[in-house]
């Protein structure tokens, strides 16, 4: 429980409510007491000058020492809150009506008196308290017997003995209850009012945990309920834009598995169809010379040299057929990549052209090269460039029938130079043509023997390393027709 979002926000809350709750309790105390201090001194502060006016304390320039003590019996009856204290001109206590149990100075300090008889608006000023070594008072004073002639002070302590008791009782009983039930009451609504806030900022955050446990059962599937965006389409914090990104990244985590899914089909499907067409030449390899060891004394010499010819065109195939696999294998990891350079595209056509020249003449076939010499130097890899000619010469070379002709044809096209191989064999089939660069596809009419249709898809990811194309196109009335491009240099 402690593990959600909102449990830790609501303990959090109620921990800061708890310690704001504490510090304003504090602050108002504190600031009461100030207040009160300012209040009283503010009301009294000519108490101690009345005092000597109202009860003729000074009679003939003396301070009449009966009228004082009179002063002193009827302030400890009537008002028991002020203390009333006779000081000399230094501070020391003359007179008092206190509890001499309970006087513990002999003076008190005369900075505060001097600070307040020079300006009687500075207040609160505290002075000594003479029933105590630490606390301070506020007070109210005036000089005896006179201001023109002061031979001492009256000293009035504003918040006596009986003050303090009867504030201490109030602070204990009553004032304390109201404060705590005032805490209380707020603690508790600041707490009511945060939780639901909380409740309202995770709700959404609770729908997002949904949305990825959804995910996360589905086999990383997309969910089948509405995503977070048909919820909200309009983006306005953070939690929607979380949402939104958490759908993309469902959508691109449910492509990848889609695309690993089909990878492995088709890596099950290469290997059935490595498989085939390694078993196919081992078989025969295995097959004539078993044959010739099991025959050879009743074999001509010519049929044994038949039997070993065959034989060894079926281990070319295999080593050509492995070559590829291994090439293939390369390209797809990316383990050989292109360096690209310019060059002259229709110099290496021409090169290539005359070497299947014989081939091709050997099978009563003509290769001619069409087109311009004069075109842009091509960007890309000469030698990786020379490997896509040649397999597209060789296949057009192989699907031709004798006394057909092979028309290489160079031109400039798209910022780029294109060359484009035509044939006169009987074409590819419709359904054939998305799929003549897939690796070991064959075609429906394909005829050559031994083909394992790496060739093209070796073709078509160099061209794609190399930021070219490679297409396809069948002609009319029959033949195919492939068609190259690199982009031009510079």
């Amino acid at each position: 429980m402690l593990n959600t979002l909102y449990t830790r926000l609501a303990l959090g809350l109620c921990l800061l409510l708890v310690a704001v709750g504490l510090l304003y309790s504090f602050i108002s105390l504190y600031s009461l007491r100030e207040y009160n201090a300012s209040v009283n001194q503010e009301l009294y502060r000519g108490l101690a000058s009345r005092l000597v006016q109202d009860r003729n304390l000074v009679d003939q320039g003396h301070l009449d020492e009966t009228a004082l003590k009179e002063l002193f019996a009827l302030y400890m009856t009537i008002n028991p809150s002020i203390e009333i204290y006779l000081l000399d001109g230094d501070g020391k206590i003359l007179a008092y009506s206190a509890d001499p149990d309970k006087i513990k100075r002999n003076s008190v300090s005369l900075a505060p008196i001097r600070t307040l008889l020079s300006d009687m608006d500075a207040y609160p000023v505290l002075g000594d308290d003479p029933r105590s070594h630490e606390r301070q008072k506020i007070f109210s004073v005036t000089p005896v017997p006179s201001a023109e002639h002061p031979e001492g002070y009256l000293y009035v302590v504003l918040r006596g003995e009986e003050f303090d008791n009867a504030e201490m009782m109030a602070r204990d009983g009553r004032f304390i209850e109201m404060s705590a039930w005032a805490v209380a009451v707020s603690l508790v609504g600041g707490l009511l009012a945060g939780l639901w806030l909380f409740r309202l900022l995770t709700r959404r955050l609770s729908e997002l945990t949904d949305l990825v446990e959804q995910f996360e059962t589905n086999d990383m599937a997309p969910p089948d309920r509405q995503t977070w965006q048909q919820r909200r389409p309009v983006v306005r914090d953070e939690i929607d834009y979380l949402g939104v990104a958490f759908d993309r990244m469902a959508e691109r985590i449910a492509s990848q598995i889609e695309q690993l899914q089909d990878k492995d089909a088709l890596r099950r499907r290469l290997v059935a169809q490595v498989s085939h067409d390694l078993r196919t030449p081992l078989a025969s390899i295995q097959g004539y010379v078993e044959s010739l060891r099991m025959k050879r004394a009743s074999l001509s010499e010519a049929e044994q040299q038949q039997f070993l010819d065959v034989a060894l065109a079926e281990c070319r195939r295999l080593s050509q057929l492995v070559d590829e696999l291994f090439e293939l294998a390369a390209l797809e990891a990316q383990e050989k990549q292109p360096r690209p350079e310019p060059f002259p595209l229709p110099e290496l056509l021409h090169d290539v052209a005359q070497k299947h020249a014989p081939k091709a003449a050997a099978s009563g076939i003509t290769v001619r090269v069409e087109g311009s010499p004069a075109l842009p130097l091509a960007f890309g890899d000469l030698a990786m460039t020379e490997r896509v000619l040649d397999n597209l010469i060789g296949n057009a070379i192989a699907y031709s029938p004798a006394g057909a002709e092979v028309v290489l044809t160079m031109a400039s096209r798209d910022h780029g130079v294109q060359v484009r191989v035509q044939d006169n064999g009987p074409g590819i089939p419709d359904a054939d043509l998305p799929h003549i660069f897939d690796a070991f596809y064959r075609g429906s009419s394909g005829t050559v023997v031994g083909h394992a249709g790496l060739g093209l898809a070796i073709a078509k990811r160099i061209m794609s390393l190399q930021n070219g194309q490679i297409e396809v196109a069948n002609r009319r009335p029959s033949g195919a027709e492939f068609s190259m491009w690199l982009p031009k240099a510079g």
